[in-house]
């Protein structure tokens, strides 16, 4: 019989991700981990607070020391911490190594890898220097081809303030209202997101990926599985190259003439990722069983062997008072 153990999850900046907290706590469930879901944000009225067992309205990491978010979670027997958002991952990998000597783990990828990933200027130059298909990513127009542009924020999420199919002139204009603007070429095609999993002895567990069908402020409401076992060795190749650990998403775009573009990577669970656990990437369970020291060649990866279809909605949750 499975022994039961007391152990509990923290995953921060919950924000309104409850398919993310409902996977989290099968996983749980999976591994025989008893404990309780511990989930924080900076926003007391989040609407995730009302999915977890204990909510904490968590200050911005800037204001801890490692030490003291240690020191909080031995208080709250914290063994695991699931990072979900991008600002969130330069202090856990920095110190990811501090977590582990006070026995507690993160799935979060090295510092090199998290740094290179959330800067979309050394994204490319990095990859694009290695031969990986990266769209070009510039700190000035003139560097690029005449055409149409996309406009971005230099760092974290690549969705954020983002101008896309623009002019020149209405790019030069886009790029006045960001902090630290870059410029792309705009690239027709299919978008699809890319789930793997990469252990912490640098292979590749498995990986799924999805279409991006109906995309809201960057993240795929409806999105489905699909085989391309091409577009999927690419990434893992990528994922490989730049040293990742833990769950990764990875975003293409296929042209017309069926070449690939890789946009951008980014080093956590995403936003519909969920739908890659249905496929069989056990990326939770897989984080929990290697943090107990446990040989995942003895749990492979299972791909379903039906796609699914992901449909993201609003739903009510009603408790009584």
């Amino acid at each position: 019989m499975k022994e039961v153990v007391c152990i509990n999850v923290l995953v921060t900046s919950i924000s309104k991700k409850v398919p993310l907290l409902q996977a989290v706590r099968r996983a749980m469930k999976k591994m025989g981990i008893s404990g309780a879901v511990i989930g924080a944000d900076r926003n007391g009225n989040c609407i995730g607070k009302y999915f977890v067992d204990e909510f904490w309205p968590m200050p911005s990491l800037e204001h801890f020391t490692v030490e003291e978010f240690i020191s909080i979670c031995r208080k709250k027997q914290i063994r695991f911490i699931i990072p979900t958002r991008d600002g969130e991952l330069p202090f856990f990998s920095f110190y990811r190594q501090a977590f582990e000597e006070n026995g507690i783990f993160v799935m979060v990828s090295g510092q090199q890898a998290v740094d290179v990933c959330l800067d979309k200027l050394r994204f490319y130059e990095v990859l694009s220097a290695y031969g990986f298909p990266v769209v070009p990513t510039t700190l000035s127009l003139a560097e690029l081809d005449d055409g149409d542009y996309v406009v971005k924020e230099r760092y974290g999420a690549g969705a954020t303030n983002i101008g896309l199919r623009l002019t020149k002139e209405e790019a030069n204009r886009h790029a006045q209202k960001l902090e630290a603007p870059v410029f792309q070429p705009f690239i027709a095609g299919a978008e699809f997101s890319i789930d793997l999993y990469m252990t912490r002895t640098g292979r590749v567990k498995g990986a799924v990926a999805r279409t991006r069908e109906y995309v809201v402020n960057g993240e795929s409401q409806i999105t489905t599985t699909i085989r391309n076992e091409k577009l999927e060795d690419m990434c893992i190749a990528v994922a490989s190259y730049l040293r990742l650990y833990g769950h990764a998403v990875m975003q293409v775009i296929i042209d017309y003439e069926g070449q690939f573009h890789l946009i951008e990577c980014n080093p956590r669970f995403g936003g519909a990722s969920t739908v890659s656990l249905e496929a069989g990437l056990d990326s939770f369970y897989w984080f929990f069983l290697e943090s107990q020291g446990v040989n995942l060649n003895d749990y492979p990866f299972i791909r379903s062997t039906n796609e699914k279809k992901q449909i993201r909605y609003p739903a009510d949750f009603v408790i009584d008072l």
